[in-house]
């Protein structure tokens, strides 16, 4: 392992040489070492939170009426508890068309009906990529694994992010499957530039922090968020935008709401809700958007 000293460290997080000897000697620097009057710190170390100071939460919206979406969720809820054969038709319907738009949206060419038959029959259709019959299956998996966090009302961490996205890209991108990014991203059509790769396990580390800290929010405002945060930070080289749609949705179903579907005909606006809440923290488009998905 490769070790720097503090000056390296004071460049690479922006913070006074002062401030790192301080967590080097309260032993918040995992891996660093004391040698002679020198501190060594591993290379690969994350920056900590900075405790000093009160994590301030500057995103916001304009006045939603929740009412409707609320509304529609006590008329499910009424209905409840639904046959065994019911919930096994809407669940299949949802995961087919979950699986076709989240998918479609980041280019893959299967069809919806395309879809059903991968997930239904395990087959592969001629002519179109196994790429594009992985991504089918992984979704479903990553799926799989977001209703059995919820079951286990699983507190939200950066392993089960980590360990989603390692679905998502499983025997498609190995190298990279649940792997933080080391290399610089754009993000096509957007003016919104992701985190320097440097910075990527500090903002996932805080975002799990601020995340905990909306818990007073609404549900759908908490999933937005979260969703619109993520991808934010863009912290994984391909697969953000489905990790970010599953995260969306875990947050509602944890919290008794329906799973969302954003429709690859809602693309454009749905990026550009999503650049808006980037470069300016205002959330209303693309809250109001789910909202009417709801």
């Amino acid at each position: 392992m490769e070790y720097k000293n503090i000056s390296y460290f004071a460049t690479k997080w922006n913070i006074k040489e002062r401030r790192i000897r301080i967590l080097c000697t309260e032993g918040r620097i995992h891996g660093a070492k004391k040698v002679g009057k020198t501190w060594l710190i591993p290379e690969d170390a994350q920056k900590p939170i900075d405790k000093r100071y009160r994590q301030v939460n500057d995103l916001f919206f304009d006045s939603i009426d929740f009412n409707i979406i609320d509304e529609k969720k006590d008329t499910i809820d009424s209905h409840r508890p639904f046959s065994q054969n019911m919930t096994r038709q809407l669940r299949d319907k949802l995961i087919i068309e979950w699986t076709y738009n989240s998918n479609a949206i980041e280019g893959n060419t299967l069809t919806l009906s395309e879809t059903k038959v991968v997930l239904e029959n395990g087959i592969t259709i001629k002519g179109k990529p196994l790429k594009d019959h992985l991504e089918i299956i992984n979704h479903k998996e990553a799926i799989e694994y977001i209703e059995d966090l919820v079951s286990k009302n699983v507190k939200l961490s950066e392993y089960d992010i980590r360990s989603v996205h390692y679905l998502i890209l499983k025997e498609i991108d190995s190298t990279n499957a649940g792997k933080y990014r080391n290399e610089n991203v754009f993000i096509s059509g957007a003016k919104h530039v992701p985190q320097v790769y440097m910075n990527v396990p500090y903002k996932m580390q805080n975002l799990i922090v601020q995340y905990q800290s909306w818990k007073d929010f609404h549900p759908v405002v908490r999933a937005c968020y979260l969703h619109g945060e993520f991808v934010k930070i863009h912290p994984f080289i391909d697969g953000n935008g489905r990790t970010a749609r599953l995260l969306l949705n875990f947050e509602l179903i944890q919290s008794g709401y329906p799973p969302v579907v954003i429709k690859t005909e809602n693309r454009a606006d749905y990026y550009d809700a999503l650049d808006k809440a980037h470069t300016t923290n205002d959330y209303t488009d693309f809250i109001k958007m789910i909202v009417g998905l709801g």
